[in-house]
């Protein structure tokens, strides 16, 4: 199951809705739609109940997550996420990111140092066969071998540019052209 917030508005305690989309290898199976705060700390208890009170929970292999956080800086629990799930998560990114911004950009929140962790606790960013993520519940080769049997072409795992299309659609009239 892959996880991707939808475009959202700027303003401060806006909801972001979350997309999370099914898939057997690269076949869309099924869809889940939840939301979470803008820049608040509800992202992982929000994706603990959407993946295990779903029907399609006793079916799923992996999480994967378009990224870290989702709403700005509503920061994943990587681990927690694998731990309550009882499956292996990885969070993708399409590039290396800028860790010394967002730790900067971080300062901004009173609960820096909480969301600071959350960051920190979610692992080394690794590069392999092509993609970068980061893992937990599963190791890197393994993990890498995962996403590489999702993704169908590119470097996006299809349940993550799916859940992008879908969320992009859902929200705005219309997909977006590109994951």
């Amino acid at each position: 199951m892959g996880f991707d917030d939808a475009p959202f508005s700027k303003e401060r305690n806006s909801i972001v809705n979350i997309s999370g989309i099914v898939c057997s290898l690269t076949r869309f199976e099924g869809m889940v739609w939840g939301e979470v705060k803008k820049d608040g700390d509800d992202a992982t208890s929000q994706l603990i109940d959407l993946i295990t009170k779903s029907k399609f929970y006793p079916q799923l292999h992996a999480i994967l997550l378009d990224g870290i956080a989702f709403g700005g800086f509503n920061i994943i629990d990587l681990q927690a996420l694998s731990t309550e799930t009882q499956l292996p998560c990885i969070a993708v990114m399409r590039k290396c990111p800028n860790l010394a911004a967002i730790d900067k950009a971080l300062t901004n929140f009173t609960d820096y140092e909480r969301r600071s962790i959350l960051l920190k606790n979610a692992g080394t960013i690794q590069q392999q066969g092509g993609f970068i993520f980061q893992h937990a519940g599963i190791d890197r080769d393994n993990a890498a071998c995962l996403l590489g049997r999702v993704t169908d072409t590119g470097k996006v795992p299809e349940p993550l540019r799916l859940a992008h299309f879908i969320g992009a659609a859902v929200k705005t009239g219309e997909s977006s052209n590109r994951a």
